[in-house]
């Protein structure tokens, strides 16, 4: 997707609306009008990005400055148990709009959200090799 066809450019925009939280220079953060549990925010780069690794790392680090800032102010304000923040990349991770963003998503005990995994050993020869294919690549 480009950058005009990208609802979230044309949220920064100004074009379509949105509950906006706070911005900067390099970041923008707002409500997500499809929330998982109340106070669930998104945090995009202003600059357009389809993922993570195509992002440039003076965004990244600003939209994570910005999620601690959010984050922050949703505990203050809500009160939740807890807060995960989400950032997926491509269709198998259900990334929905491809501009980088991070969900800040507030949570309850029992809130039932279907975020965490339950813990299980991995078989230690199958995580040495795939670490040494990913250390490759670094």
């Amino acid at each position: 997707m480009d950058e005009a066809n990208c609802i979230f450019c044309k949220i920064l925009a100004g074009t379509v609306p949105s509950f906006k939280l706070a911005e900067d220079a390099l970041s923008f953060a707002m409500l997500d009008i499809n929330p998982a549990n109340p106070g669930h925010a998104l945090v995009l780069s202003r600059r357009h990005a389809p993922s993570l690794t195509a992002s440039r790392d003076e965004d990244l680090a600003a939209a994570m400055a910005m999620a601690r800032r959010i984050a922050a102010a949703i505990e203050t304000a809500l009160k939740p148990d807890g807060i995960n923040l989400v950032q997926a990349n491509g269709p198998g991770a259900a990334q929905s709009v491809p501009h980088f963003h991070v969900h800040v998503l507030p949570r309850q005990l029992g809130d039932e959200l279907k975020v965490n995994w339950a813990l299980k050993p991995g078989d230690r020869d199958r995580i040495a090799a795939v670490a040494e294919r990913i250390r490759a690549h670094l």
